[in-house]
């Protein structure tokens, strides 16, 4: 302790507070007076709170919950703390293939392509991914609401077979029936172009699209549904076995991305929320085609 004394006396208040990472202010403030945290301290701390509640939020969706909260800050500002905090995260790659459209089976035109949607219930989207589990992977089929982005049927299975797309589509018309005039797009995939399958769009007067081969870009909201699922749940998560998956997928899919989620395409609302807002007046009859 002499040595530090007699080695701070050599030294100017201005270094020695540079030294030990305070501000001048500080070094004059009095003894056992205490600091207030600051505004970034409560910022940072906010955070902090907001990614343990949205595991993988990027910063414009951190910013729009902040927001929500009643900060005024800005993108810029929030990319810097959460650089700073280490919040910021990477898209993991992985490629399972899941899709074999070598098949016999009738392949539909992309209706969807062309499609100006003014309301729910005129085209629902699917497809489906795999989920790594301890030991192999599971699949998880679903079909989305092209319009409010939601997630209206869903199944997970150790199987490619055509009853996991058939299962998602069942709870589907389950919640939302068959309006006059829905169109059902999806990949080429033998589960969607199987002839159980096509009976049962049929069925229901449900018109199939298919998007042309080998272009994700056809179906880039549900590729857009699956990078979101993986992100802020699959890859935070190991789980056990398809029991325990599938009980942890259902509390992501109806609980968070559903009902609490901001989607950037939705005005920064949750997919139920912008379904509530519409209060029913949403038409429900067949979309039209844009124009060539």
């Amino acid at each position: 302790m002499r040595g530090f004394t007699q080695e701070a006396g050599r030294l100017t208040i201005a270094r020695m507070c540079e030294l030990a990472g305070v501000s001048r202010a500080g070094f004059y403030r009095e003894p056992g007076q205490a600091r207030e945290p600051s505004r970034q301290q409560w910022l940072e701390a906010e955070l902090e709170k907001i990614a343990g509640q949205r595991r993988r939020y990027g910063y414009r969706r951190m910013t729009e919950e902040l927001q929500a909260r009643g900060w005024v800050v800005n993108h810029k500002r929030v990319l810097v703390l959460m650089r700073k905090q280490r919040l910021l995260c990477r898209w993991r790659r992985r490629w399972i293939r899941t899709t074999d459209s070598r098949h016999g089976w009738a392949i539909y035109p992309n209706l969807a392509r062309d499609l100006k949607l003014s309301g729910l219930n005129q085209l629902w989207v699917a497809d489906l991914s795999y989920i790594p589990l301890q030991h192999g992977f599971a699949y998880l089929a679903v079909i989305l609401d092209a319009y409010s982005r939601r997630v209206i049927g869903w199944a997970l299975e150790e199987s490619l077979e055509a009853e996991l797309t058939l299962a998602a589509l069942r709870m589907a018309l389950g919640k939302r029936g068959a309006p006059a005039g829905l169109i059902h797009h999806s990949d080429r995939g033998v589960q969607y172009a199987c002839r159980p399958y096509g009976d049962l769009l049929r069925a229901h007067g449900i018109r199939g699209s298919m998007s042309r081969a080998g272009n994700p870009y056809d179906n880039a909201m549900v590729e857009s549904f699956f990078k979101t699922l993986k992100l802020e749940e699959v890859y935070g998560s190991e789980y056990r076995d398809v029991r325990q998956a599938r009980t942890r997928l259902r509390a992501y899919i109806e609980m968070i991305y559903n009902r609490q989620r901001l989607h950037s395409a939705l005005g920064y609302l949750p997919p139920a929320a912008f379904e509530a807002k519409l209060h029913g007046a949403t038409p429900t009859g067949p979309p039209s085609a844009s124009p060539e």
